[in-house]
């Protein structure tokens, strides 16, 4: 490690330090990876998502069914989703109704458009309007669970 020259020891200089463009192409190839990793996590989150709200959308559709076999009705557009926690029964226990994934209220209307002899449940999706493609696309209790 030192070197004998004369009397004095002095250390070997066998290694130099990174320069600094070294250091900023480091950081910038850090960055893209974690840019890249970064986009395919959020995809992942969106899905989960739609997932979720297909699946609250199911759990309420149980409800309403259940609401229909001791009422021998569903409730009407009018008393929407709200008739699960007013009724005497209280559906749902937490008394509200939850929200979609993105924060919005469910949409409720019976009769249904798309089913005529029941009710339509959907969330306007992550946009909060109606259509829409992906993460911002409906989803409602006529699609089927290829479509979501």
């Amino acid at each position: 490690m030192f070197e004998d020259e004369g009397q004095q020891l002095q250390p070997r200089r066998s290694s130099r330090g990174f320069t600094l463009i070294e250091i900023m192409a480091v950081v910038l190839i850090i960055g893209l990876l974690s840019t890249i990793v970064g986009v395919s996590i959020f995809a992942q989150v969106d899905k989960g998502r739609v997932t979720t709200a297909a699946a609250q959308i199911s759990n309420l559709e149980a409800v309403l069914e259940l609401y229909r076999m001791d009422n021998a009705h569903y409730p009407t557009t009018e008393e929407g989703l709200d008739a699960l926690v007013t009724s005497t029964s209280k559906y749902i226990q937490k008394k509200r109704i939850p929200l979609d994934p993105w924060g919005n209220s469910y949409e409720y209307e019976q009769p249904g458009q798309n089913n005529p002899e029941s009710f339509d449940l959907w969330s306007f999706g992550a946009d909060g309007q109606s259509g829409g493609d992906g993460v911002n696309a409906d989803v409602g209790n006529w699609y089927d669970d290829a479509e979501i």
